[in-house]
């Protein structure tokens, strides 16, 4: 198993694949990506022999983010080849959603078992100024489309944003009412590029996790590999609400993910000041080398995160390494 100082089993690998994104969304890029990185992205062998050393190491499930991942030409052979890691027992896909109607069937088919949609706002609107598209209604449809095909977990991520969402929450909920899906609020973040945009809009989730449970909302028991949302659950709705919250105390205590960028460096932390290098290991298909320097870089991993000290590491913007 792959265990911290601290008693912290990793299951949890999120994957980047790529940092070029078409969305332009203001608390991440809102001058669009720098591409110059894409000519080194990991290559689908590479890929395969990282997520066979962390299977092997006891990681069950694997998120492919980006960066918007469904830029990446090959996207399918990289999730058939996650997919068929002995090991891996779930094989999950972050999307800004720009594609998902045209996309979701093949995606499916390769072997995605949960999918998680950005969808910062439910007014076409305020959608509009966040992210520069006007996809909303397309976007919401293949929801809709992901949760008929039957795709186990199917979510939806919503920056919580000062001014644009903070009062939607009523909005949210409705959506939530006859849908089965999971809609996270997640807490802005602060990193190197962003931090007069984070002193603006930031938002702590606190006040929502209060009224939740004012009205009744239960707090849902979390699985192995879980993400770090609360999860609150209700009767009267078929979906349920999430909070991630960076901030609150003790985030960090059951934290059970690691990340590797879409050039091969793996994250402790998504705010780490330092970043190890993994290529090197990627070259041939003997992964016990990959193995014992995952197991030794692991116990580097620190006790927390340093964002109360407005400490962000070296994360330019969150497009680098997917959240």
């Amino acid at each position: 198993m792959l265990m911290d100082r601290f008693a912290r089993r990793f299951t949890y690998l999120r994957l980047s694949v790529t940092e070029n994104c078409n969305f332009r969304c203001d608390y991440c890029l809102p001058d669009g990506p720098d591409c110059s990185s894409r000519q080194a992205e990991l290559t689908v062998p590479e890929i395969r022999r990282l997520v066979t050393a962390f299977a092997e190491l006891g990681t069950r499930k694997v998120r492919i983010t980006g960066g918007e991942p469904c830029l990446r030409k090959d996207l399918l052979e990289v999730i058939k080849t996650v997919k068929a890691v002995p090991g891996i027992e779930e094989v999950a896909i972050t999307t800004n959603g720009y594609r998902l109607q045209r996309d979701l069937p093949a995606w499916r088919e390769a072997g995605v078992d949960a999918i998680n949609v950005s969808v910062d706002s439910l007014d076409p609107a305020t959608f509009h100024l966040v992210t520069g598209q006007n996809r909303l209604p397309a976007i919401l449809e293949g929801i809709d489309q992901a949760v008929a095909l039957g795709i186990p977990k199917v979510k939806i991520n919503t920056v919580l944003l000062r001014g644009y969402n903070g009062g939607a929450l009523p909005e949210f909920l409705e959506f939530i009412r006859q849908r089965p899906v999971s809609l996270r609020f997640i807490e802005l973040m602060r990193t190197n590029d962003n931090v007069a945009y984070y002193q603006r809009h930031h938002i702590s989730g606190q006040s929502i996790k209060d009224q939740l449970l004012s009205d009744t909302w239960n707090l849902c028991e979390k699985s192995k590999t879980a993400g770090p949302a609360q999860e609150f659950e209700h009767p009267d709705y078929q979906g349920k609400l999430g909070l991630i919250m960076p901030y609150s105390r003790d985030f960090c205590d059951d934290c059970n993910r690691l990340r590797v960028s879409s050039l091969g460096q793996l994250f402790l932390c998504l705010f780490t000041e330092n970043h190890q290098d993994l290529r090197s290991y990627l070259q041939n298909d003997d992964v016990a080398p990959l193995k014992a320097a995952l197991q030794s870089l692991v116990l580097e991993k620190k006790a927390t995160h340093a964002l109360l000290e407005n400490t962000s590491g070296s994360t330019r913007h969150l497009a680098m390494i997917g959240g």
